[in-house]
């Protein structure tokens, strides 16, 4: 008898489906801080490397010192504000558009991670926030011998 093995395609995909869980379960709200009403959210690209997590914010229009990232009891916390403003003046019309909020996205942090050296980069209206993980030797099978 012959046995085949059949490939599912499906089951690769539900490895996916358990990295997306994982970072969605590293998004959370901190209930010790008094809930806020925040004007908007900025939409958050989150990823795994070799050696660290990322986490990436569109933030267009908003400067670097309007935002501020802190780690405090494991939990990363991007805050900040946004103020654009867009004046248009032609011969027969003048038109100001004006965006102002303040947003709050937080991130419980995995406990193998190198808090104290989480780094921030900022470019073309997109922070990138770089999480390093710590290293952990990998287990090795070791034989004792008996004396």
């Amino acid at each position: 008898m012959l046995v085949t093995r059949h490939r599912n395609p499906i089951q690769n995909t539900r490895k996916f489906d358990l990295i997306n869980e994982f970072f969605n379960a590293l998004e959370t709200q901190n209930s010790e801080e008094p809930r806020e009403v925040f004007d908007f959210v900025p939409a958050v690209n989150t990823r795994e490397g070799a050696d660290a997590y990322y986490i990436e914010l569109d933030l267009p229009g908003i400067k670097k010192e309007d935002v501020e990232i802190s780690v405090d009891k494991n939990i990363l916390t991007i805050k900040g504000k946004r103020e654009v403003k867009k004046e248009e003046e032609k011969e027969d019309y003048y038109r100001i558009e004006s965006a102002y909020g303040t947003f709050s996205r937080s991130f419980t942090l995995p406990e193998k991670v190198d808090s104290e050296n989480i780094r921030a980069t900022g470019e073309n209206g997109v922070v990138e926030i770089t999480i390093p993980k710590l290293k952990v030797e990998k287990d090795t099978t070791k034989k004792i011998e008996i004396e």
